[in-house]
This record gives structure tokens, C-alpha cells and sequence, in this order.
């Protein structure tokens, strides 16, 4: 589950790149190449973030952050230094496949930095204008020679200097089964492609891919109780910010230029959140209403919640659990941030709540299930190269295990939400079919959909799939049920 959003910076893809020539700046500039030693720091530092990312499988914004802390780059070659990591990591398959046929002894068999240093040089290479060619080969070099010895240097040297040579040779080869295709030109798993396909159909599968590998747009949820959205973007304007109301969340206004939105005085006062627009959707099915008592049973970190409370307009009670407590008192932090009286926090797990609280004693129950999170491999690119497909079994089993446990605390009459944020239909509507089988009690409840949603909905289980694809913002699932009176 993602609600704030991750750094971007502009990817400008080189003419002749695998997925089919050249596609512009897809967000911004693309970096340009800084001089003297703060370069190879920009680089270093991707380099260490890789490596950690390979070896201990990390998640890649949480090292991203720790590691420009620790190098103190300044904010171009912090933006050099992103841009290098999550292109890299996103473009890995594609990577790999063409760096294979340049190193004697395989890939596999090189040291990790070594791998990841070739890997990165070749992203910067083949992916990235506007940074010379041979400064990016020189500063390779450097790295090896000063990390390695002059044997590794050499090699890194004429490995990337052959790469340059054959440019116009890196093509991926015609004929090749869908799967494969696909998997190499969007860089993705064959097993999650494959999977995709027969989910989704063959065209439907390569949008998803090539919808991961779009940098993500940053928006902002105005906080109601404060300011509206309209409002929030014209605040923004006036300080010299692109900004505009969403078109998918009533709530949201999508921003550009801005940086890290959460850094910002309006952000500290309370003034908005950093959600993406499909999860801002959730408390827009919950609905709740003033002096109203909600659960949000897998609450962290909190954007839900507190959007669930200013639509509440503050009145009322919001129970928000999670089952730890570092990540609750995230929680905690953000409704404080927001002025919010009205949540309670819990540590808890949602297969216990039962021991918590009394049946029936809930008007509205949120379920922000745990899930695969296969909607947001833009936003954590590492995602797709972590996961296996036996994983999504167990996650399954986990979900079934929540809703069996929350349900019996709703009142008769009362509304429950089931979300994820991945495009799973094991996960969503599968999940929520089953659900309805074993527990005739509940009904679909569709609540009024846009017009701009109306594609996306499933009338029959009041359910809501958003693709990646469709308006630029998460994968995500919304399912509204209703208990019987």
C-alpha cells in the first residue's frame, strides 16, 4: 500500500531504446551532468544504494534517503543520483539481457558492486540524453579503479566501450513469444507478464508494463476541514507551482515542479497530505458520516485515516489499528500534523480485533488489506524483481484471514470497504466474490461514481479496478459492501 509519493526526476529515453525508440521527457529535464568530484559522488551513492538493494533487498526509497543523507549531494546530483537508482532498477531485465553478451565470464559472476556499477553506466548510456558518453565511462572507470584494481577497471573500460560501439546493435530479437517480448521491452518478470496476459489479455498486459516504468506524478489531498482543493491549487499557483483539482479524487490536485511536497510550511501546517489520487478514492466509498464510530483495521501510515476523519468533519470516532507500533505512532503523527481530535489508535492485529471490541459496535469498517502491491511498481521499482509468483498464495490466505475477522464488528446496516493497492484479481475480485459466497449477509453497496470512473467500475460486486494506465495513478482495488439490516 502506497500513499505518499516517491521522488521523481525527469527520464529522458535514448533514441533506439528497447521499448521502441525514442519517447521525450517523460516528467521535468533529465539531469545534466555535473562537474568535479560531486559526480562521481552522485554516482557512488547510486552504486551503494544498489548493491544494498541486490544484497538485502532493501526497498529502494528507504536506502535512497539514508544514502543522500550520508553523501550531503546537493540537489542536482541528488536528482542524478535518483534518477540513476530508480532507472536502473526499473530497467534491470532489459539491462541485464544486453550487458550479458559484453562480459566474458557472465554477469553472475562478477562481484556486486562490479554488476552494479556496469549496470548503471549502462542505464546512463543507453536510457539518459544530455550526459556525454564519455564522461560517463570515464567516471566508471574511476569508481573501479578507486573500489577495485586496475584488472577491474580495464575490464569495466572495454566492457562499456564495446557497449558504445555496438549501440545500434542493442535491439531486441523479432519473433519472440509475447511473454518474452513484452518482458524484455518493459523489463518486467516473464512470470508476472505471463500471468498478466492471461489475466488481462496481451495488449492490456503491455500497458501495464510500460505504465510501471512512468515516473510517478505527485499529488497532494487538500485537507477538507482547512481549505478545498480548488482553493489548495490556487494557493499553490500564486507560489509559482503548476497545480490543478484532480480528476479522479474530489480531494486531490496534482502538482509539478514542486520537489518534495512534505518539506513545505503549507505541508507542516496541515494544509494537505502527499497521497496518491487513487488511494485518496478509499474514503471517498467509506464515506463516513459526522459522529460516526469507523475502524481502519490496517491504519499505517495514517493517509487514509485522517482523510476518513476530515470527511467525518472531524466529528465522531476513527479506531485505527496496525500491528506495529513504530508504525502507529505514524499514525499518530499525522493526525496531530492535521489538528484531528477524532482518531484513536490501536496496536493491534486485525485477526484479533475481536478480543478488542464487541461485536456489531462499528458503523463503517475500512480493510486497507496487505497486499502484493503489483499497482505501485512505479513508485518501488524493486517490487517486481523481489516477489515470486508463489508469494501471492500466502497474501491471499492473509486477506481472507482479515475479512473473516473484522466482519462480524460491523453493525447491521453498516458499510465495509475492502482495498488494495495491487491490479491482482486473485487478490480483489476474487477475493470479494468468495467473501460474498460464504456471507450472504452482505451485499454490494455501489456508491455514486463519477463519470470519469464509470469505465473502471463493476457494478455487480459495487467494486472499482484502477490500472495504472488509465489516469496516471496507482493500481488499485475498491470493493463497498453493506450488511443486511
Amino acid at each position: 500500500m502506497s500513499e505518499t509519493n516517491q521522488p521523481s526526476s525527469g527520464r529522458t529515453k535514448r533514441a533506439g531504446a528497447a521499448s521502441g525508440g525514442a519517447r521525450g521527457s517523460l516528467q521535468g529535464k533529465s539531469p545534466r551532468a555535473s562537474k568535479g568530484p560531486a559526480q562521481g559522488s552522485a554516482r557512488e551513492a547510486a552504486l551503494d544504494v544498489l548493491v544494498r538493494i541486490e544484497q538485502d533487498r532493501s526497498y529502494s526509497n528507504l536506502l535512497l534517503n539514508q544514502t543522500l543523507q550520508k553523501y550531503k549531494l546537493d540537489k542536482p546530483d541528488a536528482g542524478l543520483a535518483t534518477e540513476i537508482v530508480y532507472g536502473t532498477v526499473q530497467r534491470l531485465g532489459t539491462i541485464d539481457f544486453f550487458l550479458e553478451r559484453f562480459v566474458s565470464k557472465g554477469l553472475a559472476k562478477l562481484q556486486p558492486w562490479v554488476r552494479n556499477l556496469l549496470r548503471l553506466s549502462f542505464y546512463q548510456l543507453h536510457y539518459l540524453d544530455r550526459i556525454p558518453d564519455h564522461a560517463i565511462v570515464n567516471e566508471a572507470v574511476n569508481i573501479a579503479k578507486r573500489r577495485g584494481h586496475q584488472g577491474i577497471s580495464g575490464m569495466v573500460n572495454g566492457v562499456l566501450r564495446s557497449v558504445l560501439r555496438s549501440k545500434s546493435e542493442l535491439v531486441l530479437p523479432a519473433g519472440l513469444p509475447a511473454e518474452r517480448r513484452i518482458a524484455l521491452a518493459h523489463s518486467h518478470p516473464e512470470w508476472l507478464v505471463r500471468r498478466w496476459i492471461r489475466e488481462f489479455g496481451e495488449q492490456a498486459a503491455e500497458r501495464l508494463c510500460e505504465a510501471n516504468n512512468t515516473p510517478p506524478r505527485v499529488s497532494l489531498r487538500a485537507n477538507g476541514l482547512k481549505l478545498g482543493p480548488g482553493e489548495l491549487a490556487e494557493r499553490l499557483r500564486q507560489g509559482g507551482l503548476e497545480a490543478e483539482p484532480s480528476m479522479v479524487a474530489p480531494a486531490g490536485v496534482i502538482v509539478r515542479g514542486g520537489g518534495n511536497m512534505a518539506l513545505t510550511p503549507d505541508y507542516a501546517a496541515g494544509l494537505y497530505s502527499v497521497q496518491d489520487e487513487s488511494s485518496m478514492l478509499v474514503a471517498e466509498w467509506v464515506d463516513p458520516q459526522p459522529g460516526e464510530r469507523v475502524l481502519d483495521c490496517c491504519a499505517a501510515p495514517g493517509g487514509k485515516t485522517a482523510h476518513l476523519a476530515e470527511k467525518m468533519g472531524d466529528r465522531g470516532e476513527i479506531v485505527a489499528c496496525d500491528v506495529h507500533e513504530h508504525k502507529r505512532k505514524l499514525i499518530e503523527e499525522q493526525a496531530e500534523r492535521l489538528t484531528l481530535r477524532s482518531v484513536r489508535t490501536l496496536t493491534a492485529d486485525a485477526r484479533r480485533l475481536a478480543e478488542h471490541f464487541a461485536p456489531e459496535s462499528f458503523d463503517r469498517i475500512l480493510l486497507d488489506a496487505p497486499c502484493s502491491g503489483l499497482g505501485v511498481i512505479r513508485r518501488k521499482p524493486d517490487m517486481k524483481w523481489s516477489k515470486s509468483e508463489a508469494e501471492l498464495a500466502d497474501i491471499c490466505d492473509i486477506q481472507r484471514e482479515l475479512l473473516e475477522a473484522v466482519h462480524p464488528l460491523l453493525k447491521p446496516g453498516g458499510v465495509l470497504v475492502y482495498s488494495t493497492c495491487t491490479v491482482e484479481k486473485a487478490e480483489n475480485e476474487e477475493m470479494i466474490r468468495e467473501f460474498l459466497e460464504r456471507h450472504p449477509s452482505f451485499a454490494p453497496d455501489l456508491p455514486e461514481v463519477p463519470q470519469t470512473l464509470k469505465e473502471q467500475v463493476d457494478e455487480e460486486l459495487a467494486a472499482v479496478r484502477i490500472m495504472p494506465y488509465d489516469y496516471g495513478s496507482d493500481g488499485f482495488f475498491i470493493a463497498r459492501l453493506r450488511k443486511r439490516a
